[in-house]
């Protein structure tokens, strides 16, 4: 068996609940057969045109041969290292799969010029550049590949052979990358970004690096019937029924992996289920944890904790990790199973899991900025080197940050959650995730990480469309590096900072509290600062 599910406690009593009304109403069946009607008349539109992953292993196959004789004849002309740049599911599965497999893959996800620079600067004469956007208007990508069209023009070599296109059919990126003449992929337009691990998206940037992408379809289409079935033993219908249809329903989903061999995956769950789940007022909320993490120690009574395994022998010993949800899986198999799953939560939940719609407001906001360059708003003080800006004067009070911080805690509710949110050059400042430890040990409640701008394409939705439960504490640097965008009026600096300041006003129209701070000396410890402010 591809994957296997253990449940105990109140995840156990949803399933034996849940899962047979779920067999009768043949939600499983009818997801297979492409039945858009599931999720309500209001999403049925949305539905009929995003229910492609279904058939994405057959639809798929094709792929392999093309995109292994493109690696081979990359290779034969000595270029061995592929960069991705992408947003979202277009960057978030290929890095599972890649660092997985163990295989090199440059992740370029970000808008900091420093990260953009590092990504230029590390062997260009031996890059092939993959640009992979579904809607094929992405600024990030569109950026970056003006970026490194001219940085290989700068060395003498043709674009045209060294950046590869992975977008819809008819896109703008579609549309422009074949009239230019370069080398373009289509995915299946009925299937959404976030749904889109084993597509295109998934596999292009995978197998240009090395990775066994036949594998990954074999894995994946091992459990097909497994999940396509209305039956009690259906993973799918039994993980959807534990993580979302528990009475009372726990609304934040604590990922761990323990032991497992897959490296990764938290991250491209909490993308799929977010941005999947987070809207009208209800969703899940993915937090990315450590074994040792203050959730762990001390379980709040709203967080279900999954904990991914290797060997199926750990359910045997489940009694060490009761109330918790345990999985062991191929990848292939995490994929489809977490597809499944989430859009059948969806359904426990009454929302329609394929449309993102409060994603596009944070993106209007950062165009404004750019388009009318206002005056930076003036922090409300200064403290060893870092700037603190608030969207409510009254938690800048105490005039330290740390008084700021504990007043954007007092503003949790008991069900809170804080979002951390670092807008910098996560290459040269990595060590700043394990402020998500110190901070959810301060704050007694579960906190999320993510770097900025590529959470604007996953949890950034649940942000906005989700329960108003969060507060946000922005991390920004500001850095004498900075680097230009071809053809654009803007730079890198200049664009993730209309990103951040951007998604800080919308999240301040939705009445979300924001704290951001930026740094504005190099640190040699980040973290010893915020240690300093508890």
């Amino acid at each position: 068996m591809s994957f296997e599910i253990h449940a105990s406690g109140a995840p156990a009593e949803a399933i034996d609940t849940v899962v047979p009304r779920l067999v009768g109403e043949l939600v499983a069946s009818r997801i297979t057969a492409g039945d858009s009607t599931i999720w309500g008349e209001a999403a049925e539109s949305e539905a009929a045109k995003r229910l492609g992953w279904v058939d994405a292993v057959s639809v798929s196959r094709p792929l392999v041969p093309e995109i292994l004789a493109l690696r081979d004849d990359l290779r034969a002309k000595g270029v061995t290292k592929v960069v991705l740049a992408g947003m979202g599911g277009s960057s978030l599965a290929p890095e599972v799969i890649a660092q997985t497999a163990g295989v090199e893959l440059t992740i370029l996800d970000s808008t900091a010029p420093g990260q953009v620079l590092a990504a230029l600067d590390s062997g260009l004469e031996s890059t092939v550049l993959v640009v992979s956007s579904k809607s094929g208007s992405t600024v990030e990508t569109d950026s970056q590949r003006r970026t490194f069209e001219a940085a290989f023009r700068d060395i003498g070599i043709d674009p045209l052979e060294r950046i590869v296109i992975v977008t819809d059919p008819g896109s703008p990126m579609d549309e422009w990358a074949r009239g230019a003449g370069h080398r373009v992929f289509n995915a299946d337009p009925n299937v959404g970004g976030r749904y889109s691990a084993l597509t295109a998206f998934g596999l292009v940037p995978s197998g240009l690096a090395g990775v066994d992408i036949a594998e990954l379809l074999d894995e994946a289409e091992a459990t097909l019937l497994q999940v396509a079935i209305d039956s009690a033993e259906n993973p799918a219908l039994r993980l959807a029924a534990a993580i979302a249809g528990a009475e009372p329903r726990k609304d934040k989903l604590g990922l761990i992996t323990d032991g497992t061999h897959i490296d990764g995956l938290p991250d491209w769950i909490e993308q799929l289920v977010a941005e999947s789940t987070g809207k009208d007022g209800t969703g899940i909320l993915p937090v990315v944890l450590l074994p040792v993490s203050p959730e762990v120690e001390n379980v709040p009574a709203d967080l279900q904790i999954v904990r991914l395994v290797d060997d199926a022998d750990e359910f045997h010993l489940h009694e060490r990790h009761p109330g918790e949800i345990l999985l062991s899986g191929s990848l292939g198999a995490q994929f489809m199973v977490w597809e499944y799953a989430t859009v059948i939560a969806g359904y426990l939940l009454g929302i329609n899991p394929f449309d993102q719609p409060d994603v596009e407001s944070a993106k209007v906001a950062a165009r404004s900025l750019l388009d009318e360059r206002p005056e930076p708003v003036a922090a409300a003080f200064e403290e060893n080197g870092v700037e603190v800006r608030v969207t409510d004067p009254a938690l800048a009070a105490s005039g330290t940050i740390a008084g700021v911080l504990d007043a954007l805690w007092t503003q949790l509710p008991d069900d809170g959650y804080v979002s951390i949110q670092a807008y910098v050059n996560r290459l040269e400042m990595s060590q700043l995730k394990g402020l998500r430890e110190m901070v959810a040990a301060d704050s007694g409640r579960p906190t999320t990480f993510g770097w900025g701008p590529r959470f604007l394409h996953s949890t950034g939705q649940y942000h906005k469309g989700g329960p108003a439960q969060g507060v946000y504490l922005q991390i920004l640097e500001r850095t004498d590096v900075d680097l230009e965008i071809p053809d654009r009026p803007f730079t890198y600096g200049q664009l993730i900072e209309a990103q951040a300041t951007g998604d800080a006003a919308v999240l301040a129209e939705h009445g979300r509290p924001v704290v951001t701070l930026t740094l504005t000396e190099a640190q040699d410890d980040v973290l010893d600062l915020f240690e300093a402010a508890q």
